[in-house]
C-alpha cells in the first residue's frame, strides 16, 4: 500500500496539478490516524525539498507564516484527519486567492483501516480516462434536452435541459484555481428547471447526519414530484432523521445530478466518508436546497442549509436517447 500511495501521489503532483520542481511547496499534516500518516509519508517521499509541518506540533501563527512567502503557482498540501482550523482563515479559499495550488485530503479519520487501500486506489490518476470521458460527458450533458436515470424498475426523468456541467477530473487548464479535494473524479450538473424532475429512483446509500455513508439492506425508493421528494418507500430510521432535519428548515429539493467517475469506488467497494465516496462511479443526487455552484431564482444561495448526497442503485443513464452509463461504467 505504501508503494501505491507514493506512486499515486506522484502522479497527482506531476499529471494533475502539474507541480514544477522549481516551485516551492508546503505540506501541512497531522498524525492522528493511520491514513494521515500514510499520506504524509507519501508526500514526504515525493516532495523531499518541501517544507513539511506537523499541524499538531505547530502554532497556528507558524502555519500561517509558512504560507506567506509562497509565490503564485506554488503548492500547498493539506493532509487532515479532520479539518484544520486556523481561526477565521478559510484555508483553501484564502490559498486560492493567493494563486496557490492546493491538494486537500480532509476527514481521513472517518475511514476505517480496512478502507485505506480503497482510498489509496482512488487517488490513482489516469488522465486519458478522466479527461477524455469527463469532457465527453460534459459535451453530452450540455447538449441534452432531457435525461433519464434508471434504477431497478424505476425511472427518474428530467424533462428539462441541464445546467452547464462542471468538471472535477484533474484538468485545470481552463480554471482559475488549481487543485481541490482529492480523490477526484466527477462531472456534475442539475436541472435548469428543478420542477421538471419527476419519477422514482432507488438509492442504496445516503449521507447520514454524521456525514458518513449509511448503506441500506433494501433500496429506498424516492418518489419525486416537481423536483421534490414526496415519499420515501422502505425508508429507515436513519434516513427519516435526515429528511426530518432538512424539512425542519426547507423543502426536500432534488438538486445536484452527479456523474461520479472514480472507478475505485462502487456500490460494493466503499469508504465511510461521504465527501470522498461521492466520486463513486455512478450517479449521486443531492437533496436539500443548498448548492453553492448553481443558482436558482426561487432558491437564494445564502438561504439553503442542506446538501445531502444520496447514492443511486444505477442501472442505466440516458441523455436524450443515448445510453451513457450501463453495466457499471460510462460509455461515451
Amino acid at each position: 500500500m505504501h508503494a501505491a500511495a507514493k506512486k499515486n501521489v506522484g502522479d497527482i503532483l506531476k499529471l494533475a496539478v502539474e507541480h514544477a520542481a522549481d516551485k516551492a511547496a508546503v505540506v501541512v499534516f497531522d498524525e492522528r490516524c493511520g491514513l494521515a500518516k500514510l499520506l504524509a509519508e507519501a508526500y514526504r517521499a515525493c516532495l523531499p525539498t518541501a517544507l513539511h509541518i506537523d499541524f499538531d506540533a505547530s502554532s497556528p501563527q507558524s502555519v500561517l507564516a509558512a504560507f506567506e512567502p509562497l509565490a503564485p503557482g506554488s503548492l500547498v498540501v493539506l493532509v487532515q484527519s479532520a479539518s484544520f482550523r486556523l481561526e477565521a482563515f478559510r484555508i483553501r479559499v484564502e490559498l486560492f486567492k493567493r494563486g496557490l495550488k492546493v491538494i486537500e485530503h480532509p476527514h481521513l479519520s472517518r475511514l476505517a483501516e480496512n478502507e485505506y487501500a480503497t482510498y489509496v486506489d482512488a487517488l490513482a490518476y489516469d488522465p486519458a480516462y478522466y479527461r477524455t470521458t469527463g469532457r465527453a460527458l460534459k459535451e453530452r450533458i450540455d447538449a441534452a434536452s432531457r435525461a433519464v436515470v434508471a434504477s431497478g424498475a424505476e425511472q427518474l426523468t428530467y424533462e428539462t435541459r441541464l445546467e452547464p456541467a462542471k468538471l472535477n477530473v484533474g484538468d485545470y487548464s481552463a480554471m482559475t484555481n488549481v487543485g481541490g479535494q482529492f480523490p477526484i473524479g466527477e462531472v456534475f450538473t442539475e436541472a435548469i428547471d428543478l420542477q421538471r424532475v419527476n419519477g422514482r429512483v432507488q438509492i442504496f446509500a445516503f449521507g447520514d447526519i454524521n456525514f458518513r455513508v449509511n448503506v441500506v439492506q433494501t433500496p429506498i425508493t424516492l418518489c419525486i414530484a416537481q423536483g421534490r421528494i414526496v415519499e420515501a418507500i422502505d425508508s429507515t430510521p436513519a434516513f427519516d432523521a435526515v429528511l426530518a432535519q432538512i424539512q425542519a428548515d426547507e423543502d426536500l429539493w432534488v438538486r445536484e445530478l452527479g456523474f461520479g467517475m472514480n472507478r475505485a469506488f462502487s456500490r460494493e467497494r466503499r469508504v465511510a466518508d461521504v465527501g470522498t465516496y461521492e466520486r463513486m462511479c455512478g450517479i449521486h443526487l443531492s437533496i436539500g436546497a443548498k448548492h453553492a455552484v448553481f443558482n436558482k431564482p426561487q432558491l437564494r444561495r445564502k438561504d439553503g442549509k442542506y446538501h445531502v448526497d444520496v447514492f443511486v442503485a444505477t442501472d442505466r443513464v440516458l441523455l436524450d436517447d443515448e445510453v451513457v452509463y450501463e453495466n457499471g461504467q460510462w460509455c461515451v
